[in-house]
């Protein structure tokens, strides 16, 4: 019971439930890779997701985890916890928000998702399915948490692929400018209550797709 209530992003739902206010600084750090991926007939699918968390939150996610062999988790080990993890993505829409010529694209349930244990940290792995494929000339992906309690940060080499995408598409990516300065200055109340409830806006990851 304790494995389902606190599994890795399980923890973050109970945190931000149970807490009245939350400091304006990250809580949980993410570092990501991503392939937006399209099929055979030019239009995007779905993203593909590897979402490495800090060594710290891997720890406290592994407690009382039994494994076969000590400090090594296979896939299978994970395999209950990957799931806890992939639920409780539904209730923040995936951290992830699509726009395909500017409307709204939704995503289905997560595929393909499994949990990784590698150098002290572990990793999810998933694919999350466009409800419907589309074929747009301009599709924008964000990447980020509305509340700022999970800071996502690509990584710096090949952090975004377009994996199948037809030849003339091309993309762009631009990371979150630092607000740091100007989070540490907000009151917690503020923080999380009228306009700065989506504050974590401003450090969203972007990545626009142009295809003529």
């Amino acid at each position: 019971m304790r494995r389902a209530l606190f599994g890795l992003l399980g923890l973050i739902v109970v945190w931000l439930v149970g807490t009245a206010s939350a400091e304006a600084h990250p809580h949980v750090w993410i570092t990501a890779r991503s392939e937006v991926v399209y099929g055979t007939d030019g239009a995007m699918t779905g993203v593909r997701h590897a979402w490495t968390f800090d060594d710290m939150f891997t720890t406290y996610a592994l407690q009382g985890l039994t494994t076969k062999t000590k400090g090594v988790y296979t896939r299978e080990e994970l395999a209950p916890l990957a799931q806890t993890n992939v639920e409780s993505l539904k209730e923040f829409n995936f951290f992830t928000f699509a726009k395909a010529d500017g409307k709204k694209a939704k995503f289905n349930e997560p595929t393909d998702y499994y949990l990784e244990y590698k150098d002290s940290t572990l990793t999810l792995h998933f694919v999350l399915p466009l409800k419907a494929p589309v074929a747009s000339k301009q599709l924008a992906l964000e990447v980020f948490d509305p509340s700022y309690f999970i800071d996502f940060k690509f990584e710096d080499k090949d952090p975004i692929k377009l994996v199948g995408a037809p030849a003339a598409c091309q993309m762009e990516f631009q990371r979150p400018n630092d607000g740091t300065a100007n989070a540490q200055r907000l009151n917690e109340n503020n923080f999380m209550n009228g306009d700065n409830s989506n504050y974590g806006a401003m450090f969203a990851n972007k990545i626009t797709v142009n295809c003529p």
